[in-house]
């Protein structure tokens, strides 16, 4: 039996669901799950808060780690679950790493929900507009005469 898009976005979203009991977020108690689809494997990964706040790595990124380390490159789905009334959408950043895992298309579904409420679900296009890729750096970096013989890119 072939599964359909939407099933495998609800097994993600349960994936996120289920793991997000695992994260550690002793400074925000904010828990947060995120599981993503890549190579028809589902990767889930907690948030890993640190005391030194920037050392801190969202669920999202986690779970993209975990699918680029099992050797895949591309993530063909993604689900967020965060904790509170809302939905937690993906941060900024974790747009900007989506993006760089997914087809240039944009049409990478993103599902987000909170604990008991309605997911919604989107695309990290519509989440990302605009977003800064590989298309935006120059394939060779062109080099500029610099002070003392040095290269400035």
């Amino acid at each position: 039996m072939k599964r359909t898009a939407s099933s495998r976005l609800e097994e993600l979203l349960e994936a996120a669901r289920s793991v997000r009991r695992n994260a550690h977020a002793p400074y925000s108690n904010f828990k947060v799950g995120a599981a993503v689809l890549a190579g028809g494997r589902i990767f889930a990964a907690a948030n890993v808060e640190n005391a030194a706040y920037p050392l801190s790595v969202c669920a999202e990124r986690n779970a993209v780690g975990m699918a680029v380390a099992a050797g895949h490159e591309r993530v063909q789905g993604i689900a967020v679950v965060g904790q509170g009334p809302l939905a937690t959408a993906p941060c900024g950043g974790c747009r900007q790493v989506i993006w760089e895992f997914c087809d240039p298309d944009g049409t990478v579904p993103v599902m987000y929900a909170a604990d008991g409420g309605p997911a919604v679900t989107t695309t990290i296009g519509e989440l990302l507009p605009r977003p800064f890729g590989p298309s935006n750096l120059a394939k060779e970096p062109r080099a500029r005469p610099g002070r003392r013989g040095r290269r400035t890119v």
